[in-house]
This record gives C-alpha cells, sequence and structure tokens, in this order.
C-alpha cells in the first residue's frame, strides 16, 4: 500500500482506510472482537495505517474493540473518530455540534481507545443549530490541549465547510484537513458541490458507502428482498440497476469481483478530489477481497463506461457558467487557464 498526505498536513496516511462501523454486534450485525482482530491484523498487513471510526459505532463497542487491539503499537496507527450522533437518546446535550457534546465525546473517545491523543476528529454530522464560531474555536481548543491533532469534518453542507475554514484560516485556528461523504457510482451527487470545494481546499476526501449496502455488488439483483441502510428501504432504481450491470460486466472482463470495482472506481477519482476509501468488511475475507484493488486498475476505456451509466447532471450554476460566451465573447478558446 502507497501513502499520501492528508490535506494540507505532513501526516501520511495508506491510501486506503479501514472502516469499523462492523466491530461489534451490538446493532444485530457486524463483527466479533476476534474477527476485528483478523481484519486489522490483515490491514496492517497490506501496510494500512488509517483507521475510521466514531464514538457511536455498535454503541461504543467498536472504538472499544478498536482500542484493546491497537495497545502497545498505538502510535504507529492514525486513529480518526467522530462525535455529533446522539450519545443517549434522551439527552438534548448528548448529541449536536456543541462544545459540550465535543468535550464530553472527546473524552469518551479517549477513554475507549486507551488512548491520550486522537489523530483526526471528525465532526460526523451538521445540526444546523451550533454556531460555526463556536465549534472550530472547540476544535481549536482540542488541538490547542493535545487531545487532537488534526480535524476534519463529515456530511455537511459545502457552504457550512468553506465558511467554517475561511473564519478558521482568518484566526489562525486548527482548519479541517480531511472531508467525509458518501460517494458511489450510484450517489455522485457530491460532485456538484462536495468534490470541487474539496479540491479547491485541498482537502482529502474519504468517501463512504462506496458500495451503496452491497447493491453495487449485485447482491440484490437476483429477486432477493431489497437491502435496508440506516433503517430505511433503499430502492434500486431503472437506473441504479443498470449502473450494476455495468459493474458486473466490467468485474468480468477483468476477473475480479464486483466490489473490487465499484472501489476502483470511487479510488481512480482523484482528478476530482484526493481519494482516500474507506473499506468496509465484515469479515477477513470481505477485507482481502476489497484490499486487493491496490493490485489492479480499472482502463481508461473502462472509467468511461462507468461514467456515462452512473453520470448525473450537475444542473445550474454549472453548465451555464462554463464557457459563457456572455463572459468572454468569443475569445474563451484563446485564454489559458490559471496555472497552465
Amino acid at each position: 500500500m502507497r501513502y499520501k498526505l492528508l490535506g494540507k498536513s505532513g501526516l501520511r496516511v495508506s491510501e486506503l482506510a479501514l472502516g469499523t462501523m462492523t466491530f461489534g454486534e451490538d446493532w444485530g450485525w457486524g463483527a466479533s472482537k476476534e474477527e476485528c482482530k483478523k481484519q486489522l491484523d490483515l490491514f496492517v498487513k497490506a501496510g494500512g495505517n488509517f483507521i475510521d471510526t466514531s464514538v457511536n459505532y455498535t454503541n461504543g463497542t467498536s472504538e472499544t474493540i478498536l482500542g484493546e487491539l491497537i495497545q502497545g503499537q498505538r502510535d504507529y496507527f492514525v486513529i480518526a473518530t467522530k462525535y455529533t450522533l446522539s450519545r443517549a437518546w434522551d439527552d438534548p446535550n448528548a448529541g449536536g455540534n456543541s462544545r459540550k457534546n465535543m468535550r464530553v465525546s472527546v473524552e469518551t473517545s479517549l477513554k475507549r481507545l486507551r488512548t491520550e491523543y486522537i489523530d483526526l476528529y471528525y465532526l460526523h454530522m451538521w445540526d444546523y443549530l451550533t454556531p460555526v464560531e463556536e465549534v472550530m474555536r472547540g476544535l481549536e481548543d482540542l488541538v490547542r490541549a493535545g487531545k487532537v491533532l488534526y480535524i476534519g469534518i463529515s456530511d455537511t453542507p459545502a457552504y457550512v465547510v468553506s465558511r467554517a475554514n475561511m473564519l478558521a484560516e482568518l484566526r489562525g485556528w486548527a482548519q479541517f484537513v480531511a472531508l467525509q461523504i458518501p460517494y458511489s457510482l450510484a450517489d455522485r451527487a457530491a460532485e456538484r458541490e462536495l468534490l470541487p470545494m474539496a479540491k479547491e481546499l485541498e482537502l482529502t476526501v474519504t468517501p463512504w458507502g462506496i458500495l451503496e449496502a452491497g447493491i453495487l455488488t449485485g447482491k440484490y439483483s437476483d429477486g432477493s428482498p431489497e437491502p435496508k441502510r440506516e433503517g430505511d428501504e433503499v430502492k434500486i432504481s431503472p437506473r441504479v440497476q443498470k449502473i450494476v450491470e455495468a459493474v458486473r460486466t466490467v468485474s468480468q472482463e477483468v476477473s475480479r469481483s464486483p466490489a473490487q470495482v465499484a472501489y476502483n472506481w470511487a479510488r481512480q477519482q482523484q482528478g476530482r478530489a484526493m481519494m482516500i476509501p474507506i473499506l468496509g468488511a465484515r469479515s477477513a475475507s470481505q477485507l482481502a477481497d476489497n484490499l486487493a484493488i491496490t493490485e489492479w486498475e480499472l482502463s481508461t476505456e473502462q472509467l468511461q463506461r462507468l461514467d456515462e451509466v452512473s453520470r448525473i447532471e450537475l444542473g445550474f450554476p454549472h453548465g451555464f457558467l462554463e464557457g459563457n460566451r456572455y463572459v468572454f465573447g468569443n475569445t474563451y478558446g484563446l485564454i489559458d487557464p490559471h496555472g497552465l
């Protein structure tokens, strides 16, 4: 496995991240501690050092198991965890982006992970209630206290991320270095605003949901019950079914699993932003298959086919502004873009 710099930082992380939402069986699915150890050992053997978890994954069991497994080699790993989602459903302050929940959550994560610091701390979801200034100053305080080394943000509108990072830049506070978002062949909405923003701000993108709960592997194309994700039914539309068929075709061409095709598509979108896919697996065998994407790449022609079948309309203002003759007259083709 190769390594990448995490955003505008000097931190080196593996080109793939190990997702641990499957660590623990509290939610009725997932992996036992023994299976989690097999996954971690496999990931490390492949050269991986970047691990993603959250204070609420499997009711905290994910962090607890991870903390036990990394003992004795803590400093080798780059541990990312998150705060925002509720830790107690009847406590109004046990969730959200507030400084209070941030503080309690980070202390909870430190104890479970059995560590004195968190390498990358994400705001998990934007709550539309907490002022941006409160969030960014709170994160800055955690960095100054040495409890957090770098900060990131997940599942948040582009305008909020941009405003927050600019505020931090102007005040000399820690800025986001990573952006975690859902992104897949079946869900390319991030290409409208989030990915262009990430590229402009030099944020590393850590996409999740790349397999769309197994849909892109063809798991549900045989008439079996439709899958569920986060408790909601996921409908397989005619568009998505065409994407699944295209993935299956490429899979047969390269003699690789459909999962590898879907993961490699996301991994090879480096022109849109720096991508570090999060691999999620329930078993070591699944993870081994996922890790094999570093052994090969999709061809330009295969990428084009997958792009065509999954492409979305970016909508306003993208098409409206591109090469607008009312702005450039007849000179657009004669202008060299900045930096070229």
